[in-house]
C-alpha cells in the first residue's frame, strides 16, 4: 500500500514535470532574420511580415529590405507587398533568409500602353480603356475595329453601310469640331498615323493590345493631333523559345439580315390605276387579245422583286500563319494572313493579302527592335451611297423603283433583259436595269500599305534610357472605274456615253523620334519617372485622276481610255511637316499618392508664323484610398480605391496644308457659282476663250488662323472588390472645344463668298461606366461578365459672331440638295434634324365641301407652297400661328447623336468548351430615312415607280384616317419633315462565339500543342423600330450630318468555322503535318 501510494505520487510529478517541460518550450522564442528582394536583385523597404495565424505578431523590413522577427519554432512567415504576389515561406532561424517577391499578375497590373511608355493598370491617372483583344478577334474580320463598338465605354464605333471593306468610323467622348476631322489619332507600333483606315491595314490577329486614351492627361503627349483621343495599337513581337507556328483559319457565309417590303403586282397596279387612270386603260388594264384585265388578275401573277435579283448569300474567308521563336538575344516573328469577303451584293468583294515580320536584339545594355508591314487590298464593286449626290442614280432607288410586272403583251423577262424600261421617262428619271448595272459595271479599288519602323534602345544606368525612333510609311491608292453600254452611266442615256476613269493618290510619311526616360525610387517608397523628348515628321501627298468619256471601242474595257474624249484632269500635290517637343513626369508615393504632369509644343506648317507653335499641358492627380491606414478592416473585401483627377489642353490640327494661306487656281472656263466655299463669282475666261488660261484667287489668306483647342476635365473612380472578382470604374468629364475652324460668310464686295476663320465652341460632356466580375470561378467551370455605358451630351455653345445657328444640307438628291435638313444650334447638339413637324394628312372635316370641290376651311393653316390643298395631302405644323407654313416654322426634328451607347458580354468557360456572347446598343439617336421621300411618297408623279409596301396603306378616299400621304403632286410632300424622323435606337447580338479546346493528351498525340475549333456568328439579330435595312447607317458620316440613310449597303449577318491551333519545330520542321 505504502509503494502503491509512492508510485502514483512519482508518476504525477513526473506528468506534471513533462507539462512544464513542454510549455516552456512552447513559449521558447527564436529570432529570425532576413533580406527581401524584388526579381530584379532590388532590395524592398515596407514589405509586411507576419506570422501565418497571429494577428498580433509582424514587422516591417527597413530601408534596406532587411527585417528581424521573433517567432516560435516551424512558425510559417507571410510576405506582402502591393502589386506582389504574397508569399509563405517556413522560418528558417539562425540562417539568413532571402525572399525574392514576384510581381503580380492580375487586371491591376496588367500593362497599359499610354503615350511613349507602358504603365501598370494599378498606377494609371488618367482615363484609359484596354480593349479585350481575344473579344475582339473572337469573330473573323477584316480588321479589329468592326468589333470595337460597343466594348468601351465612351468610345462609339460605327460605319457609314455595310460595304465590304468600308473605313469605321471612330469617335471617343463626343465630336469636338465641326468641319474638321473627329476620328481619333492612331499610334501603331509608335507610329502616329491620322488616317482611320489604317486598321484595316493590320491583320487583326497580330494584335497584341489596344489601348485607347480618352482624357487629357493621357492623350496631351500627343498635343495637337491629340483633341480626339488616341488608340494605341501594339503588335505582337517575338517570344522566346522554340520556333512556333500558329495556324488560324475560318470559312463561313453572309446574308442580308431583312429585306424592305415592297409593293406586289397588284398593290404596285393599284397605284398606277389611281395616279393614272386614264392611261391605264390602254396598259395595265387593258383589253389584250380578247380578254379585259382587271386589278384581280395582278393578284397571282409572276412578278420580280428586284431585291431578290442583287442579294446573294456570300462566301468569306480568312487564314492566318504565324511563326515565333528565338533565344534570350534575339527574337523573332513573322506572319501572313489572307482575307476574302464576297459582299451580299452581287459583284461586290473586298480582299487583303498582308504580311508582317518583326526581330528584336536584345544584349547587356542595347535593344534594338525592327519591324516592317505590308497590305494589299482590292475592293471591287461602288458604294450604292456614295457614289453619287443625284439620289436617282443611286443604285438601290432602281432597286426598289423598278416595277415589278409588266402590262399585257409585254414579257416579264423584258425587264431583265433591257438596260431600261421603256415605258420610263428617261430626260426625268433615271431608272436603270439594276440587275444589268451590277453585272457590267467595272469599278476597281487597289490599296497598297507599307510601314517600317524599328528603334535602338540603350541603358546608360540602371534606369536612365535613351530611345531612338524610326519610320516610315507609304500608302498607295488606285481606282479604276469603267462603265460600258450596259451600265447605268455609260449607257445611250448618259451624257458620257461609254466612259472611262483612273484615279490615283500616294502619301509618304517618315517620323524620327527620341526620348530620354529616367526611373528611379527612394527607398521603396518615392518612385519617380521621367521622359524628355523631341520629335520630326514630315508628310507628302499628290493625286491626280484623269478621265475620258465616248469612248468607241468598248470592248476593250480600262484599255480604251486612249480612244475616248479628254475631260476631266484634276491633279494636286501638297505636303506638311512637324517638330515637336514634350516631357512627362510622375510621382509616385508607395502606390499611394500618384501625379503626374505632362508638356508637348508643336509646331506645324500648316499654319503661319506667330501661331506656328500650340503648346499642351496637362496635370493629373490620384490617391488609391484603399491604402490607407483606416480602410485596414476593409482590406479583404476591397482591393483598389481610387480616385483620379485630371486636366489638361489638346489641339486638333486636322486641316488643309494650305488653310492659313491665299491660293491661287488656273481656270479656264466660267465659274459663276456663289455658294459657300465657292469659287468667287464672275470668273470668265480671256474673251471668252476657252484657250486662254488665267490665275485667279480661290481663298482668302488668314494669317491668325491657329488650331482648335480642347480643355477636358476628368473625375475618375476605379474600384475592386473580393480579390478583384468584381471591378468598377466610373469616369466623369467636360470638354470644351474653342477656336472651330468654319467658314465665314464675307460681303461679296470682297470678291469672296467665305473665309475659314477661328469661331465658335462645343462642349461635351458626360459619364462612364464599366463593371468587370468574375460571377463564378470553380476549377472546371468559369462564368464572367463585361457592362459598358456612356452617356454624352453634346452643345455648340459659340458660332461666330451674331451668329445663333448653321444650316447644312445634306446631299444625297438634287431635287433635296438645296433644303437645309440639318441645323447646329446654340444652346443645342450638333447633328440636329431641321424641317417641318409633321401632323399627319389633311382629314376631310379640314375642308369645305360644295359638291366634289374641296375648299380648306379659313381656320385651317395652309403650306406656302400648295395653291389648292386637298384631303390627304400633308399636313403641318402652324409654329408661330400666322395661318401659313412656311420656312417660318421650321424647327428641330430629331437628333442623330445617341443618349447613351454601351455593351455587355457573357464569357462561360467548362472542360474545354467556351462560349461568349456580346450585345451591343444605342439608344435616342434618330434616323433621317430619306428613302422615304421618294417610296412612301409619289411627289415625282414618276410613272411605274413602285414604292415601299407600307405605302399601301396611304390616304385614300377609302381609307381616309391614314397619315401617309395620298397620291398625288404635291409640293408640300417635297420638304424634311417628322414624318421621314425615326428612332434609330438598336439592341444586337453582335456576335456569338461557340468553342472547343481538345484534350492535352489528345493534341499531343497529333504533335500539336494546341487545338482549338471554334463557329462565330455576327450580327444575329437586331431588336429595333427603324423601318430601314439596318439602324447603325450615317451615310453623310460627319458631325453636321449624322444619321442619314439613303439607298446604303445592307449590313450583312454572317457565321463562320473556324480553326486555330499552333506546334512547335523541330530541326526537321513540323513535328506533323496537320490538315484540318
Amino acid at each position: 500500500m505504502k509503494i502503491r501510494f509512492k508510485t502514483e505520487t512519482v508518476k504525477s510529478w513526473a506528468i506534471l514535470l513533462l507539462m512544464l517541460i513542454s510549455v516552456s518550450v512552447a513559449n521558447a522564442q527564436d529570432k529570425v532574420s532576413g533580406v527581401v528582394k524584388d526579381d530584379t536583385g532590388e532590395t524592398m523597404p515596407g514589405v509586411s511580415v507576419t506570422v501565418k495565424g497571429s494577428k498580433s505578431v509582424g514587422a516591417v523590413t527597413d530601408i534596406d529590405g532587411n527585417f528581424t522577427i521573433s517567432v516560435s519554432r516551424g512558425a510559417v512567415l507571410t510576405f506582402s507587398f502591393l502589386g506582389y504576389n504574397p508569399q509563405e515561406v517556413k522560418a528558417t532561424p539562425g540562417k539568413q533568409m532571402i525572399i525574392t517577391m514576384q510581381e503580380d499578375n492580375k487586371t491591376l497590373n496588367e500593362v497599359v500602353v499610354v503615350g511613349y511608355q507602358p504603365v501598370r493598370q494599378r498606377d494609371l491617372t488618367g482615363a484609359v480603356s484596354k480593349a479585350d483583344v481575344k473579344g475582339l478577334t473572337s469573330t473573323p474580320v477584316s480588321s479589329f475595329d468592326q468589333t470595337l463598338g460597343g466594348r468601351l465605354a465612351g468610345v462609339n464605333v460605327s460605319s457609314n453601310e455595310g460595304m465590304p471593306g468600308g473605313k469605321m468610323n471612330m469617335v471617343i467622348r463626343g465630336n469636338n469640331s465641326l468641319t474638321q476631322e473627329n476620328s481619333p489619332l492612331y499610334v501603331v507600333d509608335g507610329f502616329p498615323v491620322e488616317d482611320a483606315s489604317v486598321a484595316s491595314s493590320i491583320n487583326p490577329l497580330d494584335i497584341q493590345s489596344v489601348n485607347v486614351l480618352k482624357d487629357a492627361s493621357a492623350t496631351a503627349i500627343y498635343g495637337a493631333r491629340g483633341a480626339n483621343g488616341v488608340v494605341i495599337i501594339t503588335t505582337k513581337s517575338g517570344q522566346e523559345g522554340k520556333p512556333k507556328v500558329t495556324y488560324d483559319g475560318s470559312y463561313g457565309w453572309q446574308k442580308i439580315s431583312n429585306n424592305i417590303d415592297m409593293m406586289n403586282a397588284y398593290q404596285f397596279v393599284e397605284l398606277q390605276n389611281e395616279m393614272y387612270p386614264k392611261e391605264m386603260q390602254t396598259k395595265y388594264l387593258a383589253n389584250y387579245e380578247g380578254k379585259q384585265w382587271t386589278l384581280d388578275d395582278y393578284k397571282n401573277i409572276a412578278q420580280y422583286n428586284w431585291q431578290d435579283m442583287i442579294f446573294q448569300t456570300a462566301p468569306i474567308q480568312n487564314h492566318s500563319i504565324g511563326l515565333t521563336g528565338g533565344s534570350k538575344e534575339v527574337r523573332y516573328n513573322a506572319s501572313i494572313s489572307y482575307f476574302d469577303q464576297d459582299g451580299i451584293v452581287i459583284n461586290s468583294n473586298y480582299n487583303r493579302l498582308q504580311g508582317r515580320m518583326g526581330s528584336t536584339y536584345k544584349k547587356d545594355k542595347l535593344k534594338i527592335n525592327l519591324n516592317v508591314n505590308y497590305s494589299r487590298t482590292n475592293q471591287d464593286g461602288a458604294s450604292p451611297s456614295q457614289q453619287s449626290y443625284t439620289g436617282m442614280n443611286n443604285l438601290f432607288y432602281s432597286v426598289w423603283g423598278y416595277r415589278p410586272v409588266t402590262q399585257p403583251g409585254l414579257p416579264l423577262t423584258s425587264l431583265l433583259e433591257n438596260a431600261t424600261d421603256d415605258d420610263v421617262n428617261g430626260t426625268n428619271d433615271y431608272r436603270f436595269n439594276p440587275y444589268m448595272d451590277l453585272n457590267n459595271a467595272y469599278n476597281h479599288t487597289l490599296n497598297q500599305y507599307t510601314q517600317f519602323n524599328g528603334y535602338l534602345e540603350y541603358e546608360f544606368m540602371k534606369g536612365l534610357k535613351l530611345k531612338v525612333s524610326g519610320g516610315f510609311t507609304d500608302s498607295r491608292y488606285n481606282n479604276d472605274n469603267f462603265n460600258n453600254s450596259k451600265t447605268r452611266y455609260g449607257s445611250r442615256l448618259s451624257n458620257d456615253k461609254v466612259n472611262a476613269r483612273v484615279v490615283h493618290s500616294s502619301r509618304a510619311t517618315w517620323l524620327n523620334e527620341n526620348t530620354l526616360t529616367y526611373q528611379t525610387n527612394i527607398k521603396k517608397k518615392h518612385f519617380f519617372n521621367t521622359l524628355l523628348g523631341f520629335s520630326l515628321q514630315n508628310s507628302d501627298y499628290d493625286y491626280y485622276s484623269f478621265k475620258t468619256i465616248h469612248i468607241p471601242n468598248e470592248s476593250l474595257g480600262m484599255a480604251g481610255m486612249s480612244q475616248g474624249t479628254p475631260t476631266t484632269t484634276v491633279s494636286t500635290k501638297s505636303s506638311w511637316s512637324m517638330i515637336s517637343y514634350f516631357g512627362r513626369f510622375n510621382y509616385n508615393y508607395y502606390s499611394k499618392y500618384y501625379a503626374t504632369f505632362t508638356m508637348r509644343a508643336d509646331g506645324s506648317s500648316k499654319f503661319r508664323k506667330g501661331n506656328r507653335f500650340g503648346y499642351f499641358p496637362s496635370g493629373s492627380l490620384a490617391w488609391n484610398v484603399a491604402e490607407e491606414n483606416f480602410m485596414k478592416p476593409l482590406r479583404m473585401y476591397i482591393d483598389n480605391a481610387k480616385i483620379r483627377l485630371s486636366w489638361g489642353l489638346t489641339g486638333n490640327n486636322r486641316v488643309s496644308e494650305y488653310a492659313s494661306y491665299g491660293l491661287m487656281d488656273v481656270q479656264k472656263s466660267w465659274n459663276g457659282q456663289v455658294t459657300l466655299g465657292s469659287i468667287p463669282s464672275g470668273v470668265y475666261p480671256l474673251n471668252g476663250n476657252q484657250s486662254n488660261v488665267g490665275m485667279v484667287p480661290t481663298t482668302v489668306p488668314n494669317k491668325d488662323l491657329k488650331w482648335e483647342t480642347t480643355e477636358q476635365w476628368n473625375l475618375g473612380f476605379d474600384l475592386s472588390f473580393l480579390q478583384e472578382r468584381i471591378g468598377l470604374t466610373v469616369d466623369l468629364y467636360r470638354k470644351n472645344t474653342r477656336d472651330l475652324l468654319l467658314n465665314s460668310n464675307l460681303p461679296l464686295s470682297s470678291g469672296f463668298v467665305s473665309a475659314m476663320k477661328n469661331i465658335g465652341k462645343v462642349r461635351n460632356q458626360g459619364i462612364e461606366l464599366t463593371i468587370n466580375t468574375t460571377n463564378i470561378k470553380t476549377k472546371k467551370f468559369e462564368w464572367t461578365s463585361n457592362f459598358n455605358i456612356a452617356f454624352n451630351q453634346n452643345r455648340v455653345t459659340e458660332l461666330a459672331e451674331g451668329q445663333n445657328a448653321l444650316l447644312t444640307a445634306a446631299q444625297f438628291d438634287q431635287n433635296f440638295n438645296q433644303q437645309s435638313s440639318y441645323i447646329a444650334i446654340k444652346g443645342k447638339s450638333m447633328g440636329t434634324m431641321y424641317g417641318y413637324i409633321y401632323d399627319g394628312t389633311y382629314k376631310l372635316d379640314d375642308f369645305d365641301k360644295s359638291g366634289n370641290t374641296y375648299t380648306l376651311k379659313a381656320n385651317v393653316p395652309h403650306f406656302s407652297g400648295e395653291n389648292n390643298t386637298q384631303p390627304g395631302m400633308p399636313k403641318y405644323r402652324d409654329i408661330n400661328g400666322d395661318g401659313v407654313v412656311d420656312s417660318n416654322d421650321c424647327t428641330v426634328i430629331g437628333n442623330g447623336l445617341p443618349t447613351h451607347t454601351g455593351g455587355f458580354t457573357n464569357n462561360f468557360a467548362y472542360a474545354g468548351f467556351d462560349l461568349s456572347i456580346f450585345f451591343q446598343w444605342s439608344y435616342g439617336n434618330d434616323i433621317l430615312n430619306a428613302n422615304r421621300l421618294f417610296f412612301e411618297s409619289s411627289w415625282n408623279t414618276s410613272r411605274d415607280l413602285n414604292q415601299f409596301a407600307s405605302y399601301a396603306n396611304r390616304w385614300t378616299f377609302e381609307n381616309p384616317t391614314s397619315d401617309i400621304p395620298r397620291a398625288i403632286n404635291s409640293a408640300s410632300n417635297k420638304v424634311f419633315s417628322s414624318r421621314i424622323i425615326e428612332d434609330g435606337s438598336f439592341l444586337r447580338l453582335k456576335t456569338l462565339t461557340l468553342g472547343y479546346t481538345l484534350p492535352k493528351a489528345v493534341v499531343t498525340r497529333l504533335h500539336i500543342d494546341n487545338l482549338r475549333v471554334y463557329f462565330a456568328a455576327q450580327n444575329l439579330f437586331t431588336i429595333t423600330d427603324y423601318s430601314g435595312y439596318d439602324p447603325e447607317v450615317s451615310i453623310r458620316n460627319n458631325a453636321l450630318t449624322p444619321g442619314l440613310d439613303f439607298s446604303a449597303y445592307p449590313r450583312a449577318r454572317h457565321s463562320a468555322s473556324v480553326c486555330t491551333s499552333d506546334s512547335n519545330l523541330n530541326k526537321n520542321g513540323l513535328r506533323q503535318k496537320t490538315e484540318y
